[in-house]
């Protein structure tokens, strides 16, 4: 199967998308990947996201997957949590299947006995608690902190980079989300990897885009459908 990734959303998430994604059907003996990734405009998809302009960004990203489908993509993923605010939205349009990022993670909790997670992403992510999509799972953030663990985590993803100062603030919010009950801390952005790739934090973390990475990894394989 041909996957199509719309990128750029940030470049470093599609990046790692790119690498974790070669590397998972590498594992699976599949063969050569059919990959073909358009580039989005990440302060656009920032603009509407914190305004909550769903229909205005899934018409942005329409283009983006016609382009795709015009390759011959069978399926479109978004590289980016929250991207998917708009998912919906752009479902409706799209003249492929979208391949959702946010699906598959509460059926991976409840596989793996997690019944509370603490989330890290963006601002809408935290507040909505993955947007309400997870119905066996509790999910949990630090309420009066999200404007500043919203506004770290985006300035990582547009720069590309975690400084030491933004990976301490990020880390030290898992710790506490921990403290509260939750049973592993939730990269629901996929440029978090920027501050928790090698680091050692003291508690479960489960990275959101290699539960993604995988179903992906499947259909490419030709073992699932979108």
């Amino acid at each position: 199967m041909h996957i199509g990734l719309i990128g750029g959303i940030g470049v470093a998430a599609t990046v790692v998308y790119y690498q974790r994604l070669t590397a998972a059907v590498a594992r699976r003996g599949a063969g050569r990947l059919d990959l073909t990734i358009a580039h989005g405009d990440i302060q656009e998809l920032i603009r509407n996201n914190l305004a909550d302009r769903r229909q205005e960004q899934a018409e942005a990203f329409l283009p983006l997957v016609r382009r795709l489908a015009d390759a011959g993509c069978d399926a479109v993923a978004l590289t980016s949590l929250g991207a998917h605010f708009c998912f919906d939205e752009l479902a409706a349009l799209s003249p492929v299947p979208l391949v959702s990022g946010v699906t598959p993670l509460d059926d991976h909790f409840a596989a793996e006995g997690i019944g509370s997670v603490g989330l890290l992403g963006t601002r809408v992510i935290m507040r909505t608690r993955l947007y309400g999509q997870l119905r066996k799972t509790r999910a949990l953030a630090l309420d009066g902190e999200i404007d500043t663990i919203g506004q770290t985590y985006q300035e990582v993803a547009v720069a590309g980079t975690c400084t030491a100062a933004q990976r301490a603030l990020l880390l030290d919010a898992g710790r506490r989300m921990m403290a509260e009950g939750a049973q592993a801390i939730v990269l629901a952005g996929t440029d978090l990897n920027l501050a928790f790739d090698g680091a050692e934090p003291g508690y479960p973390v489960i990275d959101a885009l290699d539960v993604h990475v995988a179903l992906l990894a499947e259909m490419a394989a030709g073992r699932s459908t979108p």
